[in-house]
């Protein structure tokens, strides 16, 4: 059973808001949503922080370490965390010591990463004696997801905006990378090298959503991939195409092994919901593991626990 203890969130439309308002419900009436961390972990106490708040963790590290501090496990949908060791080692390994000495364990998870593109291929493996190559692909039309991704992956924009954009670093799907090295990670593959690309994905007719409206040859998107290589050859591919007004979504995974093993989802698994459901259903788990940053990987098989 979950207990919803405390809130935080500095959205001053958020703030001082009780939680029954904001999700039209009577369950949290009585928390109040704070823009002061630090007083809700002290007077609250949590077992388990649920942190949504960025993607990059040198710009939440100091989030997490407070909440390990206060003795909460945390679980976040912050896509770095999710396979932190390559590109942020000396976090990584800061997180961890912390996540020890306070007898916590730390975790990033999601639908992607933590689920659709590693978490899916590595069960896709199970079964298999000998695996050569793996490939994940999953399509997304982004017409009826939220706001902020639709603009994150570009649609509405001009190719201009969408080239300038590349150049900070920030733009399209975060974690396709930590995805692709989870995966590597999981099978035990030391990887070469990893190639990554990031292309505008243009409208072939004018769409129109709820938020943006994109004209005939604008970006309506992404197409993203990253390719892993052992001893030259390519063993490990992941290819993500999120754009508004997809013919089609789906979600697939294509194990190249004994026996092959090729995995459908048809109609995508839907993000905005995949995510919240990732994060509360690992909460059975971390509470069970042994102290320290972990990643989905090296824990039991995520299910879903808090149904009715």
């Amino acid at each position: 059973q979950i207990k919803l203890v405390g809130a935080i969130d500095i959205a001053p439309d958020k703030a001082g808001t009780d939680l029954a308002t904001l999700l039209q419900q009577e369950e949290g009436a009585d928390v109040v949503v704070s823009a002061d961390s630090a007083a809700v972990l002290r007077q609250c106490r949590p077992h388990v922080v649920l942190h949504t708040t960025g993607s990059f963790l040198d710009r939440i590290e100091t989030q997490m370490l407070d909440c390990l501090e206060a003795g909460a496990h945390v679980i976040s949908s912050s896509e770095e965390l999710s396979f932190p060791y390559d590109r942020h080692p000396a976090i990584a390994r800061r997180l961890d010591e912390a996540a020890r000495t306070h007898q916590a364990v730390i975790l990033g998870t999601g639908v992607n990463p933590g689920y659709a593109m590693d978490a899916l291929a590595l069960f896709a493996t199970g079964a298999c004696v000998d695996v050569q190559r793996v490939r994940v692909d999953r399509v997304v039309d982004a017409s009826f997801r939220r706001e902020p991704l639709q603009r994150k992956i570009g649609a509405g924009m001009t190719l201009v905006d969408v080239e300038a954009r590349k150049k900070t670093g920030s733009f399209g799907h975060i974690g396709l990378r930590e995805s692709l090295l989870l995966v590597a990670s999981g099978l035990g593959w030391t990887l070469d090298h990893v190639e990554e690309s990031l292309d505008a994905v243009l409208a072939e007719e004018s769409v129109r959503t709820q938020y943006v409206h994109v004209p005939a040859g604008s970006p309506a998107g992404i197409h993203q991939r990253a390719v892993g290589y052992c001893n030259g050859a390519e063993v490990l591919t992941l290819d993500l195409k999120m754009h508004v007004g997809a013919k089609e979504s789906y979600d697939a995974v294509a194990v190249e092994g004994i026996p092959p093993i090729n995995v459908l989802i048809r109609g995508g698994i839907f993000g905005d919901t995949a995510t919240v459901a990732a994060l509360v259903n690992a909460i059975p788990s971390v509470m069970a593991a042994s102290p320290g940053l972990h990643t989905v990987n090296t824990l039991p098989l995520p299910c879903a626990f808090a149904t009715t």
